[in-house]
C-alpha cells in the first residue's frame, strides 16, 4: 500500500527504519521537540541520541498503515515492531511541520 506522505515525514520513517540517527535528527527543525513515553527531548543532538539508543536496543521497524494530514499537521498510524515487549504494537506518530521540517513529534499509542 502506498501512502502520501510529507518529504520530511517519509524520510524520517526510511530513517528510522535503516536505523540512521544521524539522518532522523536531520528530518527536524533546530529546536524541534520530541515527545515519547513519557519524557520529552529538545534539539536534534538529543534526538538524534534518543533514536542512537533506541535503534540498538530495540531494532524497532515501523510500517504505516495510513495517514492523515491537516495543515502543517501529519498523523501517522503504524505498527512498530522490534525486540521489545509487546511486539509489535499499534503506534500513532504526530508530527507538526515547520519550512518542509519536523518540528514536533508526539508518538502514542
Amino acid at each position: 500500500m502506498h501512502i502520501k506522505l510529507p518529504h520530511s515525514v517519509a524520510a524520517y520513517l526510511d530513517a528510522e527504519n535503516a536505523h540512521l540517527p544521524d539522518a532522523v535528527a536531520a528530518c527536524f527543525t533546530v529546536n524541534a521537540a520530541v515527545r515519547d513515553e513519557g519524557r520529552t527531548l529538545e534539539g536534534r543532538a538529543a534526538i538524534r541520541d534518543w533514536k542512537a539508543a533506541t535503534s540498538a536496543k530495540y531494532k524497532p521497524t515501523i510500517t504505516p498503515q495510513s495517514a492523515e494530514q491537516l495543515g502543517e499537521r501529519c498523523t501517522v498510524h503504524a505498527v512498530v515492531s522490534g525486540n521489545f515487549p509487546g511486539s509489535p504494537i499499534d503506534l500513532r506518530f504526530h508530527f507538526t511541520l515547520e519550512s518542509g521540517l519536523i518540528s514536533a513529534l508526539e508518538i502514542s499509542a
